[in-house]
């Protein structure tokens, strides 16, 4: 039996994005694989406050060393601490979030890396999250003895950007939860519409951070003319407050759309089927993405799709969506009047979607991860 320590603390941290990889993945890989010692490694928490282990081959490694504090260890003071200081001693060791700890020379290492967007698009992080990303990512994908990526063109940036041997790369793409399914007409659906102000409105949802990324101010301004045309639509967004999110507000007050867009904030897992069920359409048309998994989740709740052109979303949605240049407010106004008034053409991306969606599975995720895992150890 192996001892493989995986960096739990994304999961710990964060409600979507990388946090969400990472509880779902090891989630899958709690209900496949009983034939290692998994160690989980959580910065910044008390072993109290940690719910039971996923699988009885699981056991929790927290640290009350906070996250912000390690980093400062480990790589701003360059204290060689390793971080089986913390796990005790393992065979593996699994980075979840871009960044390698200090490890034992005999130890494997593995690192995901989900985008570089903090290189392909600069501005689209803070001043010092750019800087400690670039002082801090490369040394870690030159050090890792493999590397993860969540795409196709995220492995292709590591190549351009960063040099790193192709050979040295996997892609592994997430998942869709069984859980993610088309919430019919019902109470259900209609409680969570209403709890979010949505009940009786047709409209486009957005799922992500209110950042500059995400483009949700041409999405705007693309609705603000569809609605000028006469079609009553609303611009739902279901995610937190974000860096520079102030072009977003600034847009919405100057198309005076300020009855008209919705944000909500965060919203828990279990609501996102019927939100997304009870969209007429679902939009994101990022600049750029490392996955895009809210794409998958649309389909699989049956609501058409417009994806963005660019990174990794054409490869995430498959040809099972309508895709625009985000950076043309035309293309996209153009893509809600289609979905919005072409019948036959939303019930064949609706279709195309329910197929796409089924070929991403945690399971297959976690199935892949223990082959890389093994190869890894056996090697």
């Amino acid at each position: 039996m192996h001892r493989i320590a995986l960096d739990y603390t994304p999961a710990f941290e964060q409600t979507g994005g990388i946090g969400r990889y990472v509880r779902e993945l090891t989630a899958a890989l709690a209900a496949l694989d009983s034939s290692n010692a998994y160690r989980l490694f959580v910065a910044g928490a008390r072993r109290a406050h940690l719910p039971p282990a996923p699988g009885e081959n699981f056991s929790w490694k927290p640290t009350v060393i906070a996250p912000k504090w390690l980093a400062r260890i480990w790589h701003r003071a360059g204290v060689p601490l390793p971080v089986e200081t913390f796990t005790g001693p393992v065979d593996l060791f699994h980075a979840t979030d871009f960044v390698l700890p200090p490890t034992r020379s005999t130890v494997r290492t593995l690192l995901t890396v989900h985008d570089l967007s903090f290189v392909r698009l600069p501005e689209a992080a803070s001043p010092s999250l750019k800087a400690y990303l670039d002082a801090v990512v490369p040394p870690s994908v030159e050090a890792a003895d493999h590397i993860l990526a969540d795409s196709q063109a995220t492995k292709a940036d590591l190549i351009e950007l960063y040099g790193t041997a192709e050979d040295k790369i996997t892609v592994l793409y997430s998942g869709v939860n069984r859980r993610i399914r088309r919430v019919e007409a019902g109470a259900e659906l209609q409680r969570t519409l209403a709890k979010h102000g949505l009940a009786g409105i047709n409209y486009i949802l957005s799922v992500g951070t209110r950042q500059p990324r995400k483009n949700y101010s041409r999405v705007i301004e693309a609705l603000t003319e569809v609605r000028r045309g006469g079609h009553d639509l609303h611009y739902a967004i279901a995610g937190g407050s974000g860096w520079l999110e102030g072009e977003m507000l600034r847009t919405i007050e100057r198309e005076g759309m300020e009855d008209y867009v919705h944000l909500l904030s965060f919203v828990e897992d279990r609501e996102l089927p019927a939100l997304y069920s009870g969209a007429r359409m679902f939009a994101m048309v990022s600049l750029y993405e490392g996955f895009g998994l809210p794409i998958l989740e649309a389909m699989a709740c049956g609501t058409p799709v417009i994806s963005g052109s660019l990174s990794s979303l054409p490869e995430v949605a498959g040809g099972a969506a309508l895709l625009v240049d985000p950076y043309d407010t035309a293309a996209i106004r153009d893509a809600m009047l289609k979905l919005e008034t072409d019948a036959s053409l939303r019930m064949s991306l609706v279709e195309a979607g329910y197929a796409q969606a089924r070929r991403f599975s945690w399971e297959r995720a976690a199935k892949q991860l223990k082959s890389i895992y093994d190869g890894m150890l056996s090697a």
